[in-house]
């Protein structure tokens, strides 16, 4: 099979470089979820609809009333239970073999993250208190989440969730620069709003800027801010921005609460990140999206586009596997939320939510791409958008 992983050339001088054996490391740890994914995962339908649906309508006399008891029953067959063991595994592998590559390197990339004249400005808060829902789980099984700090002038958080997110996604997400979700946001703002040109951005829960930097590509001459909870994390992606060549104001901030004054920019958008978050955070989030932009700015969230509703029960299982085994306490949340009402909750206006075909390049005057049903995984990314 071939490999979803190239040895091409790092994209950017902070990308973690690889050697021999660990670049052999992490394209096995692609192609085995790669074959999880297409060839095993595939299996698990038909042996819910060929055999535990029929055991559990006959030992009842009726079909199962919801997904949940269809998961029960699952979880007691050694072909499901083999697949879950095997996707965990495959996640712990992909951590261990991006950490091992990353602690061989570090003191190079934290001198690497020492960017002199830079264009933008990085902000840390050393009594920064991260959220019970981030600080309470390592989210994707991720070891140290988005927030540890193990040195001082720290980036290995930063480093760690860039490379693996190449190999999460299987370069389906824009190869090792990860920022077709970028692309797509401006997308959906060219299709929506196609007169608008904003000169201050905000990109909430940023991680390492992989969407950050692809949206201020758009607005060279925009004043472009990002928050996250993470020093490390942070810290890396300020450097990542400058080495190539965009100059972005990164600063420690909960998204609930900002530091930032009212009516003050034109576009605030999220990337994948309001599933991060809690049931009591998001009308939080929401609330203060509006407080900082001016009047007639938007807002676009982004999320995963597998929504309870257009998810059949195969779907609704695979979603909970996500909760229980891969550190996504609000995933059940993010499927089920109705994220226009939340939107329009907040006091938004002219609120949309669809599905928004992936792109790798934004481009105004295109055909309309933002649709009703989603297109799949990486095809399309749900957005709910609005103005006030």
């Amino acid at each position: 099979m071939p490999s979803t992983t190239a040895n091409v050339a790092e994209p950017h001088p902070m990308m973690p470089k690889v050697n021999h054996d660990e670049i052999a490391e992490q394209m096995f740890v692609s192609d085995l979820k790669t074959f999880i994914g297409r060839e095993i995962e595939s299996g698990q339908a038909k042996l819910m609809n060929n055999k535990v649906i029929p055991a559990i309508t006959r030992a009842k006399g009726a079909p199962p009333a919801n997904h949940i008891e269809v998961r029960g029953a699952m979880e007691k067959e050694i072909d499901y239970q083999a697949w879950a063991t095997l996707n965990r595994t495959a996640q712990e592998m992909m951590w261990d073999s991006v950490a091992s590559c990353v602690d061989r390197q570090l003191d190079a990339l934290i001198e690497k993250s020492d960017v002199k004249n830079p264009k933008g400005s990085l902000t840390l808060d050393p009594n920064f208190v991260v959220p019970r829902y981030i600080e309470a789980f390592d989210i994707h099984c991720m070891p140290g989440n988005y927030h540890a700090v193990t040195r001082p002038n720290d980036v290995r958080q930063g480093a760690v969730f860039d490379r693996a997110a190449a190999i999460y996604h299987m370069g389906r997400n824009g190869g090792f620069m990860n920022d077709i979700r970028g692309h797509t946001v401006v997308s959906h703002l060219f299709e929506r709003w196609p007169g608008l040109s904003p000169k201050r951005i905000l990109d909430i829960g940023c991680t390492v800027g992989h969407s950050t930097v692809a949206v201020a590509g758009y607005f060279p001459d925009a004043e472009v801010h990002a928050i996250d909870v993470g020093a490390g994390l942070l810290r890396y992606a300020w450097a990542r921005a400058e080495h190539v060549g965009v100059g972005i104001h990164f600063s420690q901030q909960n998204a609930e609460a900002t530091n930032f004054p009212d009516n003050h920019f034109d576009m605030v958008f999220s990337s994948a990140m309001l599933h991060e978050t809690s049931h009591t955070a998001l009308p939080r989030i929401m609330a203060e999206c509006r407080r900082v932009l001016k009047p007639g700015g938007v807002v676009i969230h982004l999320e995963v586009p597998g929504h309870y509703s257009q998810l059949d029960t195969w779907g609704r299982i695979r979603g909970d596997y996500e909760i229980f085994y891969n550190n996504e306490p609000f995933w059940r949340g993010a499927l089920s939320t109705d994220f226009k009402a939340k939107v329009a909750e907040a006091g938004f206006k002219d609120v949309r939510a669809g599905y928004q075909d992936a792109t790798a390049k934004a481009v105004t005057g295109a055909a309309p791409a933002f649709r009703d049903k989603s297109k799949g995984v990486h095809q399309s990314w749900f957005i709910a958008s609005g103005v006030k």
